[in-house]
């Protein structure tokens, strides 16, 4: 395992936060409390690994399954050249985590996507609010119980001040 140095640091570190480590077709993955994102992100951004990457952040809907809602975290450290994937699992009813934008700028559209998507609320974020769907769009279309053919309120046109 190329991340055991950096897993075994994360244990010593937070001993409690850690619930799982795991190597899925060889990707290191560590399930978190949802409390330690915040702080376990600091750790590994700083040297001596410097996870300076995050190259994706998303979550996943479990429909039928407790909990329900699990935040995924790609990092990437350029200096160490490895990878390390971070869950955390959101359930309901407080889904909201830790916001990641004080650390990665690139957090701030991924977040808002999720928001959008999923209905995840992210503490500490900057500009939390929709980014694909308007602003009077009801539900969360990625979410597995969004009804397929759900009708959306009428909104007004806007008229085009240039006619």
């Amino acid at each position: 395992m190329e991340n055991q140095k950096v897993i075994e640091a994360l244990q010593k570190q937070f001993p409690d936060a850690i619930l799982e480590v795991t190597a899925p077709l060889g990707d290191d993955t560590l399930l978190i409390r949802k409390q330690a994102l915040g702080e376990l992100v600091d750790f590994l951004y700083q040297k001596p690994f410097e996870f300076t990457m995050l190259l994706d952040l998303t979550c996943v809907d479990y429909l039928g399954q407790a909990p329900r809602y699990q935040m995924v975290c790609h990092l990437f450290s350029l200096v160490q050249n490895l990878r390390l994937r971070i869950k955390a699992n959101v359930e309901e009813p407080d889904l909201a985590i830790d916001s990641l934008t004080r650390i990665w700028r690139n957090a701030n559209w991924l977040e808002r996507e999720i928001y959008d998507m999923f209905g995840i609320s992210f503490s500490g974020h900057p500009d939390l609010r929709r980014l694909f769907m308007y602003e009077g769009f009801e539900g969360h279309p990625l979410r597995k119980d969004y009804p397929l053919r759900k009708r959306q309120p009428c909104i007004p046109v806007r008229q085009n001040d240039d006619d």
